[in-house]
């Protein structure tokens, strides 16, 4: 059975202003204990924090992020590999997953041939730790490069390579989230649930159509596409999760990218009592 849990960078902000044991405390009060890491500090004295946390509350860290590459001084899978794994090892956490591809290795099919067979050889090298390596999709994955999709690509490219499919951006790359999760069967670990919210228009749409600004009012109206609280927005959640497990998914971690000025921890707990609504309780 799948296990839900939560991808910290929603709540990023109050790691900086409550400090890292004060977020997890309150994270797990709301009642999540599977936690991702991503967009917090790997520091070790932050790590140390995140284990005692681990101790005093039931956390399970199942996951944490690398890029393949990043400047000097910042953690990496090709520049410090072994601390990476040790932090990793630390948490006890089986999975690492690289976020997001960097921009310039999008540029050709050349580039992204070489980044794929890069990210390959960081897998086998994890899995020799006995830490498997996931990949991350956004909806950028899905542009095509003499007809195949990106994503594609990097999945011929990279066998040892699994995958961490984001719902949401698979929707927002004009795809079915469950009729693509079942092209990836077997190679899926691990899944973002975030919602698809359409805003509404709000008043400056309406004053820039008015004023015949159409310019400014295709902006509004092109930005009303929006990240929302699981069970918020559009997408159908029962199914998706019925699907991710199928697919053979072992954690399925709630994200929200922007919560548009509602609290982030009152996004979370909103988040978290619509799942249980849905009737998903016994998977956190």
């Amino acid at each position: 059975m799948a296990r839900i849990g939560l991808q910290v960078m929603t709540v990023r902000e109050e790691f900086t202003r409550l400090g890292t044991y004060e977020a997890l405390k309150q994270i797990a009060e709301i009642g999540f204990r599977n936690l991702e890491l991503s967009q917090v500090s790997m520091s070790p004295d932050n790590v140390a924090e995140m284990e005692r946390a681990k101790g005093d509350f039931g956390l399970e860290f199942s996951a944490i992020s690398a890029p393949l590459d990043a400047p000097e001084g910042a953690d990496s899978l090709s520049g410090t590999m072994d601390k990476i794994v040790s932090d990793a090892k630390r948490l006890g956490a089986p999975f690492v997953r690289i976020g997001m591809m960097a921009p310039e290795a999008m540029r050709s099919r050349e580039t992204i041939v070489d980044y794929s067979r890069r990210a390959d050889e960081a897998a086998r090298r994890l899995a020799g730790e006995g830490i498997t390596l996931c990949y991350h999709n956004h909806h950028v994955e899905f542009a095509r490069i003499d007809g195949q999709f990106i994503l594609d690509l990097i999945r011929e490219t990279a066998p040892n390579l699994r995958y961490e499919i984001d719902l949401h951006w698979v929707h927002r790359g004009g795809l079915e989230p469950i009729r693509f999760l079942k092209q990836y069967d077997g190679v899926v670990d691990l899944v973002h649930l975030k919602d698809y919210r359409i805003g509404l228009l709000g008043d400056e749409a309406f004053e820039a159509y008015d004023k015949k600004d159409f310019g400014a009012f295709m902006q509004h109206f092109l930005g009303v596409v929006q990240f929302a609280e699981v069970g918020e927005g559009n997408l159908d959640f029962p199914a998706m999760i019925a699907a991710a497990e199928e697919v053979g998914a072992k954690h399925l971690y709630v994200e929200q990218d922007a919560t548009y000025g509602r609290a982030p921890f009152e996004a979370l707990q909103l988040s978290h009592d619509n799942l249980v609504k849905m009737g998903f309780q016994d998977k956190f």
